[in-house]
């Protein structure tokens, strides 16, 4: 099994077993180990303005989807999770890729182990 097959079956998998977040959270939601590996729920796909949960996944750079100032504080606060197993929360501004509007929002992460591997779960407060 190749580096690429691995990781597509960990994201499968882990989907799975967080199903019961990804479809009941009333929080946008994603979880995500690398860029061309990741999941999200429908609310999240639509909050940012995706047609789908699908053409989100497709999406290879998802870090668009924040602007640009943001983006460190949001690498930043994934770098902590995934790399020192530390929740954390901060405020960060999005783009909806159908209108270009911004839409500011709260991000709560944590790591998540699956098989070994870890993964960083995010959940999303819309601020009005």
């Amino acid at each position: 099994m190749t580096h690429e097959d691995h990781h597509e079956t960990l994201i499968k998998g882990i989907a799975r077993e967080q199903k019961a977040i990804l479809d009941g959270s009333g929080q946008a939601v994603y979880i995500y180990l690398d860029d061309p590996h990741k999941i999200c729920n429908k609310k999240l796909a639509a909050t940012l303005g995706y047609k789908s949960v699908k053409e989100w996944v497709n999406n290879e750079t998802p870090l668009d989807d924040v602007i640009e100032k943001d983006q460190p504080k949001i690498v930043e606060l994934f770098t902590r999770a995934s790399e020192n197993l530390e929740a954390g929360s901060l405020t960060v501004t999005f783009k909806n890729v159908k209108t270009g509007d911004l839409v500011k929002g709260r991000v709560f992460v944590a790591p998540l182990v699956y098989e070994g591997h870890v993964f960083v779960i995010h959940f999303l407060d819309m601020i009005k």
